[in-house]
């Protein structure tokens, strides 16, 4: 669900001060915090069934799983798959997020039996299925508004209101209210029960009490281990309740980077930030886009430019967990209408391989696995960091050195320091190379190294 982010987040990454070394911050202890022991390695994938293909259905998305499989997708994230209300409707169709019935499958998705086949055959397939859930508002035709009437949100006249001006279609939910928090308990212990799904993505988590989450998510686990998305970015999150959360921080800095307003350095701030609020085994997840992005702020080619590729490739070997969104590995350059049907047209798939490459290299680097099963960052300066970025991830003697020019320019320069030093491979030519130190590198515009 898109917010005025603003009024509720503000970017981490202003708070950083250059003063501070990166490395001189301590990281914050580490909480104990199980995650599943699958996603440790894993790329989540983002599914919007409404545009995935011409019939828009569970059974047509599902004969995309086998091709998902041999890229290596580990975790398939499905946006909401429930009924979409009626009344105040945006659009012909109406917005994914708005929820007639928190216990219903969308007939334009089909059945719930077609739902459950389609959980069975990617668990098969050794995938994992997380759904979109919408707790904090429902649309103005779900039956809650008559039966329940006590547990959404009013104003001084007791009329039921939006949770956000804007969100004019839905209607939002008081979590004052004891009996609301048992109904959501329920509902979604109901669907594990129910799909063995494997786990959620909570949209606009942190418009709920953190202590809902806090108390639902145990509940969960004494069903299955599931893995928990919060759509939302502050390290309380993390307390008991969710795995990962978003990382705006980078995302909004990527943009800024492609636009020449700020330099890549600024990455360091970002991090060491992180470092000093977040649980050590945080992940934090990596996009260049997503649903709301695509649909509200422009494509990845809009957004980024020559440089698409580029920030992509960093968000795979940068410390976090990766998202890639429906369409991406099909090079997907138009805005998906956000409440209206646009399937997309999926080609001859000219980024598979590049995607390909990177989901393989992430499960299988141990020094790029997520939270603290993965290795050490060690930042690589260079004599043009005006322009580039480099990094070598360590665990053991797993390696894995980074390159990105993050410039519309050629950059020759050289790697400072001797971390990095070492027999590789690159991972896109596969062709081998040998650093020995204080080693002179040559980049084209945008162009990246990423090298194992």
């Amino acid at each position: 669900m898109k917010v005025k982010r603003e009024n509720f987040l503000f970017s981490s990454v202003i708070l950083a001060s250059m003063l501070f070394s990166l490395f001189a911050c301590k990281q914050k202890p580490a909480v104990h915090f199980d995650h599943p022991v699958w996603s440790k390695n894993a790329t989540i994938y983002e599914v919007n069934i409404r545009q995935f293909t011409p019939e828009g259905t569970f059974r047509a998305f599902e004969e995309h799983l086998s091709r998902l499989q041999q890229m290596g997708i580990k975790i398939l994230w499905l946006m909401p798959i429930q009924p979409i209300g009626l009344e105040k409707r945006k659009g012909s169709l109406g917005s994914y997020y708005s929820i007639r019935d928190y216990y219903g499958i969308n007939p334009e998705y089909g059945t719930l039996e077609d739902f459950k086949r389609l959980v069975s055959r990617a668990h098969s397939l050794e995938m994992y299925v997380i759904i979109d859930w919408v707790a904090n508002h429902t649309s103005w035709d779900n039956d809650l508004i008559t039966t329940h009437p006590e547990w959404y949100k009013k104003d001084s006249l007791g009329n039921i209101i939006s949770p956000v001006a804007d969100w004019s279609d839905v209607a939002g939910l008081d979590y004052t209210q004891p009996g609301l928090w048992t109904y959501m308990n329920d509902a979604l212990s109901y669907w594990i029960r129910e799909t063995d799904i494997d786990g959620y993505r909570c949209d606009v988590a942190g418009m709920l009490p953190v202590g809902f989450w806090n108390q639902a998510v145990p509940e969960l686990k004494m069903i299955k281990e599931v893995f928990m998305l919060a759509e939302w970015d502050t390290p309380d999150m993390h307390d008991t309740a969710f795995d990962a959360t978003y990382s705006w921080d980078l995302y909004h800095l990527m943009n800024q980077i492609a636009k020449g307003e700020k330099r890549p350095a600024r990455i360091d701030s970002l991090l060491m930030v992180e470092r000093k609020t977040y649980p050590a085994d945080a992940y934090r997840m990596r996009f260049t886009t997503n649903h709301d992005e695509n649909s509200w702020n422009g494509t990845v080619f809009e957004r980024l430019g020559e440089g698409a590729e580029t920030f992509a490739a960093l968000t795979f070997t940068f410390p976090g967990i990766p998202l890639i969104y429906t369409g991406q590995e099909a090079a997907l350059d138009k805005r998906l209408p956000f409440f209206e049907k646009d399937s997309i047209a999926w080609g001859d798939f000219p980024l598979g391989d590049f995607y390909t490459k990177l989901v393989r290299l992430k499960a299988s680097h141990p020094a790029l696995w997520s939270g603290n099963d993965g290795g050490e960052f060690i930042r690589v300066n260079t004599s043009a960091d005006s322009a580039i970025y480099a990094f070598i991830r360590i665990l053991g003697d797993d390696r894995v050195l980074s390159i990105f020019n993050f410039s519309p320019t050629a950059q020759t320069f050289t790697l400072k320091g001797e971390d990095y030093a070492g027999d590789y491979k690159e991972l896109f030519k596969d062709e081998e190379r040998t650093f020995t130190g204080k080693d002179t590198v040559s980049l084209q515009p945008w162009q990246y190294l990423i090298l194992h």
